[in-house]
C-alpha cells in the first residue's frame, strides 16, 4: 500500500505517513512524544527555591511566592508553583498527627 493510500485509509495527513513509513523502515517504531515543555519563568530560580525549602523544609507555597516577588522579582501564582515543583518531583502533604480537639494522637 502506498503512503497516500495509507493515510486515506488511517484518516491521517499524507506527509505524516510518508515520515512514519521513513522511521518505520529504520526500527523506529514508538511514537515519539507529543509537543514541547515550555520553559519556565521559575527555570532561572531553581536555585533560590530549592535553597528555600532547604532552608526550612515546612515553607509553604504563600511563603515562597511572597520570597520570590521580594528577593527574586518573580510574580507567579501559588498554583503555579505548586504546578512547577510537583514537575520537578516536590511534593507536600499534611498529614496531622492528630485533631485539634483530641488530647492524644489518632489512629
Amino acid at each position: 500500500m502506498s503512503a497516500r493510500q495509507a493515510a486515506a485509509r488511517f484518516g491521517v495527513g499524507v506527509s505524516s505517513a510518508i515520515r512514519w513509513i521513513a522511521r518505520a523502515k529504520i526500527g523506529e517504531l514508538a511514537p515519539r512524544p507529543q509537543g514541547r515543555r515550555r520553559a519556565s519563568s521559575l527555570d532561572a530560580n531553581e536555585a533560590f527555591i530549592v535553597g528555600l525549602i532547604e532552608e526550612r523544609k515546612d515553607i509553604t507555597l504563600n511563603e515562597m511566592v511572597e520570597r520570590l516577588a521580594i528577593e527574586q522579582s518573580v510574580q507567579i501564582s501559588r498554583s503555579a508553583l505548586g504546578a512547577w515543583l510537583q514537575g520537578r518531583g516536590w511534593t507536600f502533604k499534611k498529614s496531622p498527627l492528630m485533631h485539634w480537639s483530641r488530647s492524644g494522637p489518632t489512629s
